[in-house]
Order: C-alpha cells, then sequence, then structure tokens
C-alpha cells in the first residue's frame, strides 16, 4: 500500500479491495487516476483508492500514467538535537529538491539543503522513506517522489534562504517549536517525523 496525497487527502494504492469505499475507488487507468486526483485537489473526496490486484506492479503503473519529478530531501539534526525547516508558502517544510540529471539521490538531497539553507558539513546517517504527492503544473498533474534521509551536521553558521525557490525563512527548532511547525506544515512531512520517532 502507497499513500500519495493530493491538496492533503490521501490518494491509496492497494491490492486489497478496501470495505465501504462509497465510490471512493477507481481503477487504475489513466482517465480514473485523473478523475480521483481531480476530485481530491477539489476537496470534492477526502480519501480516494485506486486498486490493482499486484501490490509490486501497483505503484510503477501508477507512476506509468503520470509525470514524475524524483527528489531528494534532508531532514537534518544538529549537535543540539534541533531540526532545519524552512518556511514557504505560508507553511512550514523541510528542504529538499529535484534530482538533476546524472546525479545520485543522495547527492541532490545534500547539494538541495546547501541551497535552499546555507547549512553545510551535511552527513546522511540513513535513509528513512519516500513520499508521494501530486502537485498542479502549467495545468498538468505530476507526481514528486521525494526520497528523505537523516542528515546530521555541526554547521553553526548564518542560515540562508535560497529566495529564488520562494523560500520565506530558514530556521533550526527544537521539540516545543517542532511540535507547532508540524501543525503547519504537509501530511508527508509529519510521516517523516513519526518515522524518525520510531
Amino acid at each position: 500500500m502507497y499513500e500519495v496525497f493530493v491538496n492533503e487527502s490521501p490518494l491509496i494504492l492497494t491490492n486489497e479491495r478496501p470495505e465501504n469505499t462509497n465510490g471512493n475507488l477507481f481503477s487504475l487507468d489513466g482517465d480514473s487516476i485523473m478523475e480521483a486526483i481531480h476530485l481530491l485537489s477539489k476537496k470534492k473526496l477526502k480519501k480516494a483508492y485506486l486498486y490493482h490486484p499486484d501490490g509490486n506492479k501497483i505503484l510503477k503503473l501508477f507512476m506509468h500514467k503520470i509525470p514524475v519529478i524524483v527528489a531528494g530531501g534532508g531532514f537534518v539534526v544538529n549537535e543540539k538535537g534541533k531540526v532545519l525547516f524552512i518556511k514557504r508558502n505560508g507553511k512550514w517544510d523541510l528542504p529538499k529538491g529535484k534530482v538533476d540529471k546524472g546525479e545520485t539521490i543522495e547527492s541532490a538531497a545534500i547539494r538541495e539543503v546547501e541551497e535552499e539553507t546555507g547549512v553545510t558539513g551535511l552527513k546522511i546517517e540513513r535513509f528513512l522513506r519516500t513520499t508521494y504527492h501530486v502537485f498542479k503544473r502549467n495545468g498538468e498533474y505530476w507526481l514528486k517522489q521525494t526520497h528523505w534521509f537523516l542528515m546530521s551536521t555541526d554547521y553553526t553558521g548564518k542560515l540562508v534562504a535560497e529566495e529564488a525557490e520562494g523560500i520565506e525563512k530558514v530556521k533550526w527548532k527544537g521539540p516545543i517549536k517542532t511540535q507547532k511547525a508540524i501543525k503547519n506544515s504537509y501530511k508527508n512531512i509529519e510521516i517523516l517525523f513519526k518515522e524518525v520517532a520510531t
């Protein structure tokens, strides 16, 4: 099972037929996928399911039906145990960005964190998880597949928001401010914090 967020509502890719779907069950063909995405993006559905009997193929089939952007991101923790956040479009997020041609996902994740925040000396500790969300660009829906890494740094210098990417602020946040930031963030970021906590 995979959760893809569309305007913060889950599109669930599943190989088990859910019960009581109340018209929220869609087949894995191009038209049905686009209809489900459209209804979720307009908040006409709170949740939708895409069903296919083969759980191993479901994500690959879905990704054949929608253009995909692969990205790398960092859940960065400093020596004081604070987490690195960026603020964009009025919401708190974690730094991430598109993998360039010929670049590994790991090096893209480090490069994007450096570019978006000014933080250097990053070390990847471990892979966390992959998240998925759909967004609209030039009237077309795209799937962003972001590979997240837990990173550490001893950087204590100035934080520099990459304004060209629409980043308004960069902040280190301790546990209390982190909890507040998550309330004004995205579902995928909440999921990451749960992953790190376990």
